[in-house]
Formats: structure tokens, sequence, C-alpha cells
């Protein structure tokens, strides 16, 4: 039995009366609820202690009065701690799954230690959600949006005590009449981005939803603030302006899931001319542009330069951020400029010591688990400053340097089957030909043959860049569970003079290369290219160096990888299949849509590997589903592993069915994977289906839900229950 309960009820005045003699509501016990209107709605998620007075002030609000019902989440092992810790995650978890548009402000999602917060309360919570899921408030699991961008990147974060100063510090500058720029430093990974977002969705809130638990002692003033700021500017019209487009496509999508925010709130620099605003945010402003190399770009450079009547060989982005806005704030990073292109730190030297600019820095280390010392290691690693056996260890961090490319490609390849987001990255040492032919490896290292990443936009995220090679270009502002860093033949080092020497004649960035002025600024440029990427990776960095001088003077300061003895990545041998407990049948579609109980089927089929972990049985079957239907959870062409139906609540569930009437739009078939949706009445022989609907769970609105009537539904069969996605 569940040490928790979930309990549903209509969201109106009569449910509190139904609540009148409830044990948890009459005293005053602690719990949690979720308001909502069904999946892809709004909801809103609180806790307390009085639920009555909680919801008959929740009934009284504009939006959510509007909601229709409301779950309530109680347990005998909840004490004020724990739900406030489990609100928290819901809210988190909630804006990650992207199945609603959270009504919550952002301020006050807590984040503190407490007793038995790990060893019970996340166990519960886990629980908690599985059961959601089960009931189709939620899709994806825990570990799924853990590795999402809409989780990485959602306002509804904790901050550190540095960026609740800078935020205080922040505001402070918007309301101060003579400051006009804050310029917030901070090296990668040290919460720039997140910081930057949490303050956008902090001044498009409503004021009333606000919980100022989080600032503790600087509640009163953080609370004089935002209740003066909404008084002077009301809703201020705001821009996020981030200068890479693959990264700004990524911004775009976390605000078209945020109530409050809208993705034509993400702006290129160009888009900043058309307009004038009270407030411009600027994310990664080190990659802001000047009128060089800029390719492609220069048309779009010059008329928005044409548009502010500046001229175009003297302006840049940075000034255009300036002109067009009321009050501007800006996160930099020196050591993140990586090219010509970039607007040059000068000018933001000149601008820190302008009258009207405020500066605040940030050096907590968020991304790397390492934190400080790790990101201090590698700046001394790459400026020689480091004796030999100056190693850098951590217990909750890998790191280690690979002598081998295979193993250092294998293992990448494993830390991504077992923890998702793990990729390979390299400095530009190698010419981009698969880009024309795609059929061509670009690189060749000890007879290892790679691509470059294939996608420009996402391609962290693109399927099958674990086995290709990402850039700068392809990875800044991303967050990756592990990296592997290829230091290529553009980089070496000199031990004579005891520093790490850049080989212009090996970078093959042309972008990155043409206009430069000196080999020293060239080699400042890719020392930043490295320096950034070796701080991707959240749990670990794995290196490989091409260069022997280079490869010599890391090895005596960087761990060296040790494989354990049973492991052999040179040659991964397929597991033994062995039906029932680690592989089941695989069965054509077509088939397994037909009839299931005929033994010979099994005798017939291919067996697949589903892994080790599942107490499989014969009621277990895989097969591939194709289309496009069903993309949020199943990505098309994905062998998912089902279980026999046997009845029983399907409701929520993703389901295999058959029947004559469905047409899948997908195969043209009489079979189709969806989500399974009935609603049932109650006649003279008990319990009957009014209505059942299979439902799209895709971003592609031509998807519509299949509804079947009362003839229809006497001819369809449930076959099976997914369990998972094996391989996509």
């Amino acid at each position: 039995m569940e040490s928790f309960e979930i309990s549903k009820h209509r969201f109106s005045s009569e449910v509190l009366e139904e609540l009148g003699n409830t044990y948890f509501a009459d005293d005053y016990w602690p719990i949690v609820y979720l308001l909502s209107a069904g999946p892809k709605s709004k909801a809103y998620v609180g806790e307390t202690a009085d639920v009555k007075s909680r919801l008959h002030a929740h009934l009284q609000h504009d939006l959510k009065k509007k909601l229709t019902e409301v779950r309530l989440i109680t347990s005998h092992h909840f004490n004020k701690s724990a739900t406030l810790d489990i609100e928290s995650n819901l809210i988190r978890y909630l804006s990650g799954d992207g199945q609603f548009e959270l009504l919550n402000a952002n301020i006050g999602v807590s984040h503190h230690n407490y007793y038995q917060k790990d060893e019970v309360y996340w166990k519960l919570f886990n629980r908690i959600w599985d059961k959601l899921r089960s009931e189709g408030i939620a899709i994806r699991s825990v570990e799924e949006i853990d590795n999402s961008d809409l989780f990485k990147y959602s306002p509804y974060k904790s901050l550190s005590h540095d960026q609740r100063t800078g935020l205080l510090n922040i505001l402070d500058s918007i309301l101060d009449p003579n400051k006009k720029t804050v310029l917030v430093e901070g090296g990668a990974g040290t919460g720039k981005t997140i910081l930057a977002l949490f303050l956008f969705k902090l001044l498009n809130s409503n004021y009333d939803e606000f919980k100022y638990r989080e600032f503790e002692d600087e509640n009163e003033l953080f609370v004089e603030r935002v209740k003066e700021l909404k008084k002077r500017y009301g809703k201020p019209k705001m821009g996020l302006v981030v200068p890479m487009s693959s990264f700004r496509n990524t911004l775009k999508k976390i605000f078209s899931n945020v109530a409050g925010l809208e993705k034509s709130m993400v702006i290129g620099p160009a888009e900043v001319t058309r307009s004038n605003y009270d407030i411009l945010v600027v994310d990664e402003s080190h990659r802001l542009r000047q009128r060089k190399n800029l390719g492609s770009y220069f048309r779009a450079f010059d008329d928005a330069s044409n548009r502010l009547g500046l001229n175009r060989d003297e302006t840049n982005e940075l000034e255009w951020v300036n002109k067009q806005s009321v009050k501007s704030i800006l996160f930099y990073d020196p050591s993140q400029s990586i090219k010509p292109s970039d607007v040059p730190a000068s000018a933001f030297e000149k601008l820190r010591h302008t009258k009207g600019t405020e500066l605040q820095t940030l050096v907590s280390q968020f991304r790397v688990k390492a934190g400080n010392g790790y990101s201090h290691y590698i700046d001394q690693l790459i400026a020689c400053k480091l004796k030999k056996g100056d190693g850098f260890e951590h217990p909750n961090y890998e790191f280690a340097l690979v002598d081998d490319i295979t193993i250092f490609r294998n293992l990448i390849l494993e830390k991504n089957e077992s923890h998702g987001l793990s990729r390979m990255i390299a400095g530009y040492s190698w010419k981009w030909i698969s880009k024309k032919d795609p059929s061509l490896f670009d690189i060749n290292i000890e007879g290892l043959e790679l691509r470059w990443n294939t996608s420009a936009n996402d391609w962290i995220n693109h399927t099958g860049s674990e086995r290709e090679v990402g850039c700068i270009h392809t990875t800044q502002g991303y967050d990756l569970n592990y990296a592997g860093i290829i230091f290529g033949h553009e980089i070496t080092y000199n031990k004579e003079e005891d520093r790490v020497e850049i080989l212009k004649e090996n970078y093959f960035d042309r972008n990155g290369k043409v206009g430069i002025q000196s080999d020293d600024q060239l080699r400042d440029y890719i020392l930043n290219i490295y320096k950034t990427i070796m701080l991707r990776g959240i749990h670990g960095t794995f290196v490989y160096v091409c260069d022997p001088s280079l490869r010599a003077y890391f090895k005596e300061r960087i761990p060296l990888y040790k494989k354990e003895e049973t492991e052999d990545y040179h040659l991964v041998e397929a597991p033994k299949l062995v039906p029932f407990v680690n592989a089941v049948p695989l069965y054509d579609l077509k088939a397994a849509a037909g009839n299931f109980s005929d033994p010979q089927i099994v005798e017939d089929s291919d067996f697949v590997y589903v892994g080790e972990d599942l107490n499989l049985n014969e009621d277990y079957f895989a097969t591939q589903v194709v289309g496009e239907s069903m993309n949020r959870i199943i990505p098309n062409g994905s062998i998912c592993l089902f279980r026999k139906d046997k009845g029983g609540s399907r409701n929520g569930l993703i389901v295999l069915v058959e029947s004559q009437d469905i047409h899948d739009s997908d195969t043209g078939a009489s079979y189709t994977v969806k989500e399974y949706r009935s609603e049932k009445m109650l006649d003279e022989h008990g319990w009957a289906h009014k209505s059942i609907s299979l439902n799209p769970l895709t971003e592609n609105p031509q998807y519509k839900s299949i509804v079947l009537n009362e003839e229809s539904m006497s001819e369809m069969k449930v076959i099976g229950r997914f369990v998972k996605v094996i391989s996509s």
C-alpha cells in the first residue's frame, strides 16, 4: 500500500464541503495540491496546512477559478519541510514535462535540506510522479526531464546567494534613474542564463503569485523592490537577446511553455533595431557581433545599422542594444569570446567605466559538479601554471585523460547510454568536408573516422549526435552530462617556453581566422574555445589529445583513464539473448496487431535485447512504432517494449490498439499506438464505456484524436500497453 494518496475533485465551491470532514483538512495537516483543467492546460501547484482556506482563496482568483479539477496529495509522512520540497519539485518537473502552462510565479521555488530529504522524501516524490504519469497528468520520467532543455533552462529555479544578491542589485539598477546598464560578469557555468531567465519571468509574473520565503533575511528589501517595479512599469516591454541562433531557438521553446512568457520575446540582435524596449536582457553578450567575418549575415547587419542611422563600419550589436533600450542587462564572460566577429573586449571595458553602468559578478560554479576548483584548475592548466603532478580529482566528478581514441569514443557512447546527453566536442582542426558530401568523414584519428555535427541547430538533441563531433558553435550555452573533449592538431605545447601554443596552419575555422591581427589574438580565441568546452560536462569530462607534446604535458597533470579489467572497448560483444530474461520477441507491427495467442508467432519471431533490469515473462513483446503521431514520447521508427493487455483501467496509458475501423494516419493500417482515454456511464448493467478516444501525443496539429463510437468500440482490441522505448 502506498504511503501517500492522490485524490481528485472537481474544483468548485462544492469541494470545500467535500473536505469538511476529512482528517487532513480538519487537523491542518500539510498537503500539496495541483489545480488544472486536464492535460495540456494551465495549472497551479501549491502547498498548505489549511487547504480549505487556500482553495477558497483560489476560487476568487481571476485565472485560477477557471481551472476545473484539483488533486490533493496527502500523506501521514508529510511535514512542512517535506511539502515545501515536494511542491518545489512538482513545479520544476511539471514545467520540464511541458504538459502544462504553470500559473506559478518563480519566486519562492524552495531548495533546502531537511531530515531524510534524500533517503525518504526524494523516493516519495518519485512515486508521486509515477502516479501522476499513470493518471496522464505527467508524461515523461524524472530521468528524461532531468536531461531536457525545458528542465535545465526552466525559470523555476532556486537561486544561489550569488544570484540572489545579483538579482537584488539588478532590480535596484532598474529602479535607479541614474543607472542605464547592468554588466553581470561570470565564467562558464556560473548561472548567467538561469539568472537571466529568472529575471525575465519575475518581471512578467503577477505580483500576487510571489512567495518570498527563499529570500529569508532579504525578504523585506526584495518585496519593496518588486512592488515598486510593478508600480512603475506594470508589465514592461522586454526582449531577451540571444546572439547564437541555435541557443536562441532552444530558449524560444522554453518561453512557449511558461505562463506570462512568449517565444516572440526571445529575439536576435538585428530584431532589436525594429523597436524600442523598456528592458533588454542579453544572454551570452560576449557573442554580440561587429562587422567582421559575418558571411551571409553582412546584409542583415547593414540593414539593421541603417535603420538606426549608424555607420555600419563603426557600430556593433552592443551599441544597438543600448540605443534601443531604457535599461539593459548584459550577461558577459570575456573568456568566452571566440572569434573576430565578436564585439571586442575593449567595448565592454569602455562600457564598464561609463557613468550609469552597474557591475555585478557571479563566481559560484553551478554546472560542473566539481565546483569552482575545477574551473580554476582548467584555467591554470591552459595557462601552464601547474607543476608536474598537480592533478585534479573530485569525489563527485569524473575527469581523466584517455590515450586511445576508440576507448574515448566508446566511453562517451557508454555514458550517453547510461546518463544521456554525452557528446564529443573538438577544436577546429579538421575541414568540414561532409557538409557538401555527407558520405565522407571529416576526422580521422588513429584510424577512427568521425564526422562533424550534421545539424547546426540544436545539435546536442539531434538524433545520432552522440556519434558525431560537435564544436564550440553547437555547444556554447548548453549543458552536457558528460563531455568528451578532443584537443586537435592546432594546439600544442612548447616545453622550452612552458607555453601552450597554436599551429594556425592546422586551424580551419575560416570565419574564426580571417581578419586576425596577430598570432597572439588567434591564440587567445582558440584557448577561450577550449576553456569553454572543458566546462560543458556536469558530471564529468574526458580528454583526448592529438598533439604528442600537449599529450605529454597533460599526462603529467590529468589523471589517466584506467579501464576496468572486465571492460573491452575495442571489441564490445553483443549480449547473449535469453528469451524472456533479457530479450523479447520482435513482431512485425501487422503481425503484432493480429492474434498474439498463436504460439507459432513466438517461434518465428526474432528476439530483441531489452536489458537486464526487467522482470520479463511471455506477456512482453516488442514492435516498431512508425510515424510522428507520438513523437513526444516515441520517436519515429523506435523499437518499443509492450506488455500484453489483460484488462483493467487503461486511462492515460499508451496502448497498441487493433480495430478495422481505425485507419492510422501514419501507417494507413488498422492498428495504432496512442494514448487511451475513455468516458464511462452507469446503466442497468453496470459501468459501460460511453466513448473512447485514442489521442496522439505530438506537437504536430495535423494529428487528431481517433474517437470510437459504440459500434467501433465493440470491434476494438487493446493488444498491449506501452512500457518503454528500447531503441530509437
